[in-house]
């Protein structure tokens, strides 16, 4: 590859793996994107040490981020699994009050942040932690990260419906589809299996109903290669070092 062609693959590389400033903040389970935009308005906000109050900035996984001066990673890394109970709001703070997962945690770990988000009447497993630059890496489209989901359906889905989940339906956010999905024959009810890399908010609902369908009861039986065994809802437990290796590439701090 020619000098000016390798540093245009350079340039195009890292232009990809940078994303918003409030898409960042929201990553780390701060807060949601819009309020993200609200803290770095109000000058709450450091990159790499400056305050940063354009919402259009755009960060990298190895850039520092600071909230009212506190690095989204800071202390000790600590790593947790949850069995998410319905009901419950994947986020630090609720304006409503509602039950967070954080108050699930003893005070002791009331300081991590979820990986990524399940809405509030999805259960299942969850990953939270301080370590910033895992939870970006994981939660990175690239990184195409494995979630397998068990849904239980209102009416079964035609061929047809599914060759559509699998080829792709429009959303309003862009084309999403899943990677597999299967019908399960465990009991009377309609419930399916399904393997889905995408993050997007609510999206195996938002893709039922797409196709005329609606997700009665959602549950996530695991993240990457966590599942929930031995955990009731509600329970907790950190992970083994055994387990944490399995994130040795993306613990690595991106360059």
């Amino acid at each position: 590859m020619k000098a000016n062609e390798q540093q245009r693959y350079n340039d195009s590389s890292e232009q990809s793996s940078l994303v918003r400033l409030n898409k960042y903040i929201a990553n780390a389970g701060v807060c949601s994107r819009r309020a993200a935009d609200k803290l770095i308005e109000e000058g709450r906000v450091k990159v790499n040490g400056k305050l940063e109050k354009n919402l259009g900035t755009k960060v990298s996984l190895s850039d520092k981020v600071q909230v009212d001066n506190n690095l989204v990673t800071s202390g000790a890394k600590k790593y947790v699994i949850m069995n998410k109970p319905k009901n419950t709001i994947c986020t630090r703070n609720d304006e409503n009050n509602r039950k967070t997962v954080i108050d699930i945690l003893p005070d002791n770990l009331k300081h991590l942040y979820p990986v990524g988000r399940l809405d509030r009447n999805t259960t299942g497993v969850l990953l939270l932690t301080n370590d910033g630059n895992l939870t970006q890496n994981l939660l990175h489209p690239s990184k195409k990260v494995k979630k397998i989901y068990k849904a239980k359906a209102l009416k079964r889905l035609s061929q047809e419906d599914l060759d559509r989940l699998v080829q792709g339906v429009e959303l309003e956010d862009g084309v999403s589809k899943f990677d597999k999905i299967v019908e399960l024959n465990e009991d009377k009810e309609i419930r399916y299996g399904i393997e889905i890399h995408s993050g997007k908010n609510r999206v195996i609902r938002r893709m039922f109903e797409k196709v005329g369908n609606e997700v009665i009861k959602l549950d996530r039986v695991m993240f990457h290669s966590f599942d929930k065994r031995g955990l009731h809802k509600g329970q907790w437990r950190e992970l083994k070092e055994k387990e944490l290796k399995s994130l040795n590439v993306y613990l690595r701090t991106t360059k």
